[in-house]
């Protein structure tokens, strides 16, 4: 979903170092880890919690669930975890190899017959890890505009249905490129094995067992919405309450649907570290050792030098099955982010040490605690040189801003100069269509020109002329900065024809993934 950006990750290790002797930090350090974090900027709510030797150090919340209500965040506030999702869907999976109901290594369309990709030999030997480990062919993204902005009415029939039509952008199996739809495909898979929506078994098979009594599958499915983080955005240095992602169905959650507390997840963390055992004595088992191994090995390859890089000293970053595997000052890493339209979540498992951390936050950016707080509770633990992530934290957001300020700010000062009296509305006004995303119409109304997606109603808003045959769109949705570009191919008569779109910030998040389609026009 939200992106977190590699290149960024890779360079903040270079800065900020200090030479301070490593520690493991107590629950109260930890609290002055927190405010000092969201003292950055303005921040609505943060819940962090710590894992050590199997027992919980620190679970807590901070600041509020809602700047309207004012309702204080606590251990069991629910958030939006995101793509932290993900890793649920490969432990349900890893559970249904368990069962003998499935192999790794199955094809998907021994289990869904009309999955099709974008060519035979692909679709033919997509195996069921090559659903989990961004390595498809296709590029970073692809499709996620079906589901964000959310209050489309995709579905799986749709996605099944998109992957034909995607244009990929590498060999297949040759490159890393996060996707989320092919995740939600996964939740397919367990769904017709198992005979219950993906929620469904992710609720009855992982949640229940391990005593995560509020968390669900998807928000849709909460019956108690009391203590609940509202996600927040910033705006001109101010917080601004958002509403709830909500899609119409449950099929985005196995790729980024769940609700959990940072309470909830302990327990799954333990889970985890403790290798698929779980319970008070670890007499129960929930995934193999065999088959937990196989969520932890790095499936697909990211990056790797020789020589050690960075505060860590890194030698290789891969994506396993729902997790990053990294090394970081001599021990392996397993992580996972998360993002939706004002949640964030970062979960850190650090198995050689036996250590989990977790932390959710209901603001974006909001100074980024989601990666400055678990950043620093690691550090101690590995004993690394500590690195002051809140001033690179800082440092980088301000950066971003100016960068994506200057230039969204030189659009639309191009827009409010251009001349557009010679344009002749009327050429460009018709219904165009995507084989994956579907119509949009193009109609003018009181002198002005409009785009709205049929299927995406979100995506609508005023077109201006920006200059030549391309018009940038404001979008009335603004809970993330996706405002557009769309340039028009004419014929030979000056009709438009078709058109192909980009992001105008180049801050925008990749699931806004406007270049992705191709638009011809179907009638006027």
């Amino acid at each position: 979903m939200k992106k977190v950006s590699i290149l960024f990750i890779i360079s903040i290790c270079f800065l900020f170092v200090q030479s301070v002797s490593s520690q493991a930090y107590s629950s109260s350090q930890i609290d002055s880890i927190v405010k000092k974090a969201m003292s950055i900027s303005p921040t609505a709510g943060v819940a962090v919690a710590v894992i050590k030797d199997n027992k919980i150090i620190h679970s807590k919340g901070y600041g509020v669930s809602s700047t309207n209500t004012k309702e204080k965040v606590d251990g069991n506030t629910l958030f939006a975890i995101a793509s932290n999702s993900k890793a649920f869907t490969t432990a349900a999976l890893a559970m249904l190899v368990d069962q003998g109901k499935l192999n790794w290594l199955d094809k998907v369309v021994d289990y869904i017959p009309e999955f099709k990709m974008y060519d035979s030999y692909v679709t033919e030997n997509f195996n069921i890890q090559d659903l989990l480990t961004h390595r498809s062919g296709m590029g970073l993204g692809a499709g996620d505009l079906m589901f964000f902005p959310d209050g489309s009415d995709f579905d799986i029939k749709d996605v099944l249905n998109s992957f034909q039509y995607q244009k990929p952008t590498s060999a297949f199996r040759t490159k890393y490129d996060y996707d989320n739809l092919l995740y939600v495909v996964a939740g397919e898979v367990v769904a017709r094995i198992s005979g219950m929506s993906w929620a469904q078994f992710v609720e009855a098979n992982i949640m229940k067992p391990l005593g995560m009594q509020r968390s669900v599958g998807v928000y849709q499915r909460l019956k108690n919405k009391s203590n609940v983080a509202f996600p927040h955005s910033v705006d001109n240095g101010k917080l601004k309450q958002l509403g709830h992602y909500i899609k119409n169905d449950e099929s985005l959650g196995a790729a980024g649907g769940i609700y959990a507390s940072v309470n909830d997840l302990s327990k799954w963390i333990m889970m985890h570290l403790n290798n698929g055992k779980y319970g008070a004595d670890l007499s129960k088992v929930m995934i193999s050792k065999k088959n937990h191994d196989e969520l932890w090995k790095p499936h697909t390859n990211i990056g790797f030098s020789v020589m050690p890089r960075g505060t860590y000293k890194q030698h290789f970053s891969a994506y396993g099955l729902g997790w990053s595997v990294a090394d970081k000052g001599g021990y392996v890493t397993l992580e996972h982010t998360g993002g939706l339209p004002g949640m964030l979540s970062r979960t850190i498992l650090i198995p050689e040490l036996n250590v989990g951390i977790v932390t959710l936050t209901n603001t974006d950016p909001g100074g980024r605690s989601f990666w400055t707080i678990p950043s620093l509770i690691m550090d101690g633990y590995l004993g690394v040189e500590k690195t002051n992530w809140v001033s690179v934290m800082e440092k980088n957001l301000q950066q971003n801003v100016t960068q994506s300020d200057a230039a969204t700010k030189a659009v639309w000062k191009t827009v409010s100069n251009a001349k557009s009296n010679f344009i002749n509305k009327n050429d460009y006004v018709g219904t165009y269509k995507d084989n994956w995303f579907g119509e949009i119409k193009i109609w003018e109304q009181n002198n002005k020109l409009w785009f709205k997606s049929i299927r995406s109603p979100k995506l609508t808003g005023e077109m201006f002329f920006y200059k030549a045959n391309t018009f940038a769109i404001k979008w009335n949705y603004q809970d993330m900065p996706a405002d557009a570009l769309a340039m028009f191919t004419l014929d030979e008569e000056g009709k438009a024809i078709q058109i192909k779109m980009k992001g105008i910030s180049p801050d925008i998040d990749f699931s806004f993934d406007f270049q992705d389609l191709d638009l011809k026009r179907v009638k006027k």
